[in-house]
């Protein structure tokens, strides 16, 4: 049996390829944004101008605005010969890399201006392959398979940031900034091989596409369509709202974690060796267990279960306020809470993306991943004023009760179901 469940959920070749198109996914993200801002001090680039490089990220919050045109644009001379998905890949991953590249010619000493230009071209076509790789991935993986896809974008994707990020730093270190990023660039043009070997989904999503021939006929076949489609579905308004509020605990107590951890006395190496050492291992082990989980007993039950342990680890932090500088209990913490946050965030892709329709992937899923992403954003703004206001220990349990909202939610529409 445990051969059986090795082979069929770790060595399957398409979850293998589904990993390897999440680690292409996940490094253009840090070249845009830790590891770019250790560039820029490096580059003694005032402190409040590296601040305004945060807006670098916009495109990845706005991506369902061009995602239609990724669900029905063909690109001329490739889609005949590779198919729509993986035409749009080759033509995006090549321009990443040219992208990748051009950010290493740039010398944000002089012009620190250009260099983010640059960085927003990055963050644009890094956002669009998204687009196409969440599209890829949830038309290739039949239904029982995609908590397997999920957990293995997840896995590959953190292997990504950690060779831009961490990766990326040690060879800077070594051979500096240009030679990094042209490094980085050689990584990313290696990713156009692996679409060439990969195969297009199976035919019955590209079937279902509308053939248009006007600006007036696109737009209501893959603007109009989608969008209506969604609406047509039963309690539609409550599962928004679930997507939205599935997460926004954890959003909460990401934008205040290390300040909280620098003002109980932490060091920066301690934070940087447990969160990110422990951390980065528990999400990668939670992300492969929250995938098997759904395999085995279904969706909402993931979800619930997930979300119900994910919310109680969360409380550790509130007996971390109490203890202080205990890194022995920050490991302990850290473990759990990543543990069960990536059990979480891989049963919510894997429900996002069956929230989408063949004929309308692209689309949709971008339309649920940027609300996600946006609601986390904006509603946890006042995040630093409420922990200032409570205190540590009232705010992260504030925030960690934050969760019953959405899973009073998930219970309700699967009563309705």
């Amino acid at each position: 049996m445990r051969a059986y469940v090795t082979s069929r959920f770790l060595i399957t070749p398409r979850l293998l390829l589904i990993g390897l198109f999440g680690l292409f996914s996940g490094l253009p993200l840090a070249l845009t944004a830790s590891t770019l801002t250790a560039w820029l001090a490096d580059a003694q680039v005032d402190r409040a101008a590296i601040g305004l490089f945060a807006a670098i990220a916009t495109p990845y919050a706005f991506k369902f605005l061009w995602a239609p045109l990724v669900d029905g644009l063909p690109i001329f001379g490739l889609t005949s010969r590779l198919g729509r998905r993986r035409s749009w890949l080759i033509c995006i991953q090549a321009l990443l890399a040219l992208s990748i590249a051009a950010m290493g010619l740039t010398n944000p000493a002089l012009n620190p201006w250009l260099t983010g230009i640059v960085g927003v071209f990055i963050a644009t076509f890094s956002a669009t392959q998204d687009i196409v790789i969440d599209a890829y991935r949830v038309e290739l993986l039949p239904t029982e398979e995609q908590g397997k896809g999920a957990a293995w974008v997840t896995f590959g994707y953190r292997v990504g940031m950690l060779i831009s990020g961490a990766g990326a730093l040690a060879a800077a270190d070594a051979f500096g900034w240009q030679i990094t990023y042209f490094a980085m660039a050689a990584i990313m043009a290696s990713s156009i091989f692996l679409t060439l070997y990969a195969q297009e989904p199976e035919a019955d999503a590209a079937k279902a596409r509308p053939q248009v021939h006007r600006m007036g006929e696109f737009f209501r076949a893959y603007v109009v369509a989608p969008m209506r489609d969604f609406m047509m579905r039963p309690h539609w308004l409550a599962v928004l709202g679930f997507v939205v509020l599935y997460k926004l605990g954890d959003a909460f107590m990401g934008v205040m974690f290390n300040p909280f951890l620098l003002d109980l006395g932490f060091t920066k190496t301690q934070i940087a060796e447990v969160v990110k050492l422990y951390g980065l291992l528990a999400t990668i082990l939670g992300s492969f267990a929250g995938g098997w989980l759904v395999a085995r007993i279904g969706m909402f039950r993931t979800l619930l279960i997930c979300g119900a342990s994910h919310m109680l680890t969360n409380l550790l932090l509130v007996v971390q306020a109490r203890l202080g500088a205990d890194v022995h209990f920050l490991a302990f913490s850290i473990s759990l809470e990543n543990f069960t946050g990536g059990m979480s965030t891989t049963a919510f892709i894997a429900y996002l993306s069956a929230l989408c329709r063949a004929n309308y992937t692209a689309t949709q899923y971008a339309l649920l991943s940027s609300l996600a992403a946006a609601g986390r954003t904006w509603l946890s703004t006042p995040s630093g004023a409420l922990s200032k206001a409570l205190g540590w220990e009232w705010f992260f349990a504030l925030a960690s009760l934050m969760a019953l909202p959405a899973l009073a939610l998930l219970i309700w529409l699967e009563k309705k179901r």
